[in-house]
């Protein structure tokens, strides 16, 4: 059972942004359109499933809990927020930023047994941990019919 629909561009989409952080730049993901220009970066989601759980455990470091929105509609859950670059002294001179920031956001889709009402999210030490309880669905029972 995966969370996650495949897409053909996604391999070109990872490609281009590892290509990308090479040279400290970001190419919107394939296939988002107007929105495209607003995602800047994508951080990396790890997805665990347990008999009565999935966990998407979201690398977020040094992004703030009141900068970070879950929502789920229509079976699929995003993730969205904004890492924000904070200069502490304007006497400080960077001589290297490799650190990505700016606006994100992770879809995925979810599963048949995951109890949309029942999801929630906590942050800690920049792991943002969603955990999504399964259902029980019914499982189909057979029924014989009689030939007559």
């Amino acid at each position: 059972m995966t969370l996650v629909n495949w897409s053909p561009f996604r391999e070109f989409e990872d490609i281009f942004d590892r290509y990308n952080r090479l040279f400290s730049r970001s190419v919107p993901a394939a296939g988002q359109g107007e929105a495209a220009g607003v995602v800047q970066w994508r951080p990396a989601a790890n997805i665990s499933e347990t008999k009565d759980e999935y966990l998407i455990k979201a690398e977020l470091p040094e992004v703030e809990k009141k900068d970070v929105e879950v929502t789920v509609h229509d079976g699929v859950i995003t993730i969205r927020g904004e890492r924000r670059f904070e200069r502490t002294d304007d006497s400080e001179k960077q001589h290297r930023v490799e650190s990505f920031y700016g606006t994100f956001a992770r879809s995925f889709s979810l599963p048949a047994d995951a109890d949309e009402g029942r999801i929630h999210a906590e942050s800690k030490d920049g792991v943002l941990k969603v955990r999504i309880p399964k259902t029980q669905v019914a499982k189909p029972k057979a029924i014989e019919i009689q030939v007559k």
